[in-house]
C-alpha cells in the first residue's frame, strides 16, 4: 500500500495491484504482490535484472497477462477496461527494431492508434497533435528522418513524443536513459520532474538504479517485494494541477532549459 495515500480527489488510485504473481518457465518473478500507484504519484520501480520490472510493465499495459491476481486502471477492472488513450508507454530501448522503416513522423503518430483507432483514419486535428508534441520535444527537424538514423538520446525524444501524443494522465517508462550520455539524461530527468510538478500526471518509471531521482524520489523504498523496490513521491498541492495544456508549458520550459 503507497504510504502517501490521503483523502481528497488529487489521491484516487490509477494502478491497484492486488495478488499479482507471474511465472515464467516455471520461474516465479512476481510473487503476491499488492501495490497501489495514486493519482499524480511518481513512483520509481528499481532492481536488479531478473527481478520482474519490465515484467511488472508489461502487465500494467495489458501486454502478458499476470498468473494471479487483479489489476486495475483509473478505479477499472482490466477486463473492461478501455481508456488505453489515458496511458502513456515507453517501452525498453532494446525493444525497438532500428531497421524499422518508420519516419519521425509515423512513429509519433503511431501513438494515436491504440486498440480502438488502430484502422481509424487520421484527422487534421491528430496531424496537429503530432507537431505538438514533435515540437515539444524538439523534433520538427527530425520528422522526416528514419529513426533508425538516429542517435539514443534522440530516439527517447522520440518515444517520449509519442507517449505524449494523446496528452496522457499516466506516463510508463521502462529504463528511458539506457544507452545515452549523461548530460541527456540530465535533461531528460529536469522534463519528466516539470512534467510530474506542474500537471496532472502521474508516473511509473523503471531503472536500474535510482542515482538520478534520489533527491526527487528519496533514498528509501516506501515498499519492497522479492527484489522490487518502490520508491514514490507524490505531489498534491492544488494549484500544481493547474496547467491543461501540457504542449504549451513544455514548450515554455524547453525555452529555459538547453534543449537536450
Amino acid at each position: 500500500m503507497n504510504v502517501n495515500q490521503q483523502a481528497g480527489h488529487c489521491h484516487d488510485p490509477v494502478v491497484s495491484l492486488e495478488s499479482v504473481a507471474f511465472s515464467y518457465e516455471n520461474r516465479n518473478v512476481i510473487q503476491d504482490l499488492s501495490f497501489q500507484v495514486l493519482q499524480r504519484d511518481f513512483v520509481g520501480l528499481v532492481g536488479a535484472n531478473g527481478a520482474g520490472k519490465t515484467t511488472l510493465l508489461r502487465i500494467i499495459v495489458g501486454l502478458i497477462k499476470p498468473t494471479r491476481g487483479q489489476v486495475r486502471l483509473f478505479g477499472q477492472a482490466f477486463s473492461s477496461f478501455d481508456g488505453w488513450d489515458r496511458i502513456g508507454y515507453v517501452p525498453q530501448k532494446n525493444a525497438f527494431n532500428p531497421l524499422f522503416p518508420a519516419t519521425v513522423r509515423e512513429v509519433v503518430l503511431s501513438g494515436l492508434y491504440g486498440r480502438k483507432k488502430l484502422f481509424v483514419r487520421l484527422t487534421k486535428e491528430d496531424y496537429r497533435k503530432c507537431d505538438d508534441a514533435l515540437e515539444v520535444m524538439g523534433i520538427v527537424d527530425l520528422a522526416d528522418r528514419r529513426i533508425g538514423q538516429l542517435s539514443g538520446g534522440q530516439q527517447q525524444r522520440v518515444f517520449l513524443a509519442r507517449s505524449l501524443i494523446n496528452n496522457p494522465e499516466l506516463l510508463i517508462l521502462d529504463e528511458p536513459t539506457v544507452g545515452i550520455d549523461a548530460e541527456t539524461q540530465e535533461g531528460f530527468f529536469r522534463l519528466i520532474r516539470h512534467m510530474h510538478q506542474h500537471h496532472a500526471i502521474t508516473f511509473l518509471m523503471v531503472s536500474h538504479d535510482i542515482d538520478m531521482l534520489e533527491d526527487y524520489i528519496g533514498s528509501g523504498p516506501v515498499q519492497t517485494s522479492g527484489k522490487l523496490k518502490f520508491y514514490v513521491k507524490h505531489t498534491h498541492d492544488p494549484e500544481n494541477c493547474a496547467e491543461t495544456s501540457l504542449a504549451h508549458s513544455l514548450k515554455g520550459f524547453r525555452e529555459k532549459i538547453e534543449v537536450w
